[in-house]
């Protein structure tokens, strides 16, 4: 009895530990710092903002659309209880290292409690901040309100040109749809 009990927490370790081995839950996120190092002046105030809550509502969100006219902007509407916003994460990480000179990223935490979304930045860090939008104000103006998570893409003169309801299943998916709506023009 006790040996069959001790291969079952070591097979369960194991699984548990080659379940982690391929997965992007817990990866280590890129050097942003290096990677970002040069930015233009708006996109690297962005990065002065890593992993920050910042309120404000609309307002604020609209205000900081504004002084990023001139560059691409991808918002990701997200929040800490949402298993495919914790799937897709280190799509955003990695791809805001890679574009993040060329293209402004933005997070919107929706329907979230402050403690929580902190915990899950902590698990998950990005190059850039997120407004709360406790009350999805800020997700209505994304047109990104049918549920979790969802993904608008603004061209550089500010416009919202597409919104993605849904998680992305591939970087290789988010890419694609960067180049489409937010680089091609």
């Amino acid at each position: 009895m006790f040996c069959s009990s001790v291969v079952a927490v070591l097979c369960l370790a194991g699984l548990v530990a080659c379940g982690n081995a391929g997965s992007d839950y817990g990866s280590t996120p890129p050097d942003y710092q290096q990677a970002l190092a040069g930015a233009p002046k708006p996109l690297a105030a962005l990065y002065r903002q890593p992993n920050e809550l910042l309120s404000g509502g609309t307002e604020a969100f609209q205000k900081r659309l504004a002084g990023l006219r001139g560059y691409p902007v991808v918002v990701n509407k997200w929040a800490s209880w949402c298993g495919p916003c914790r799937a897709e994460f280190p799509f955003f990480q990695r791809l805001s290292a890679k574009l993040g000179k060329r293209v402004a990223f933005l997070g919107v935490d929706s329907e979230d409690s402050d403690d929580a979304a902190k915990t899950f930045l902590g698990e998950f860090p990005v190059a850039y901040p997120s407004y709360t939008d406790p009350d999805q104000k800020i997700a209505e103006l994304l047109k990104a309100t049918l549920g979790f998570p969802s993904t608008a893409f603004y061209d550089a003169s500010g416009k919202l040109v597409y919104t993605r309801q849904g998680g992305y299943p591939s970087q290789q998916e988010l890419l694609a749809d960067i180049r489409r709506y937010a680089l091609s023009g």
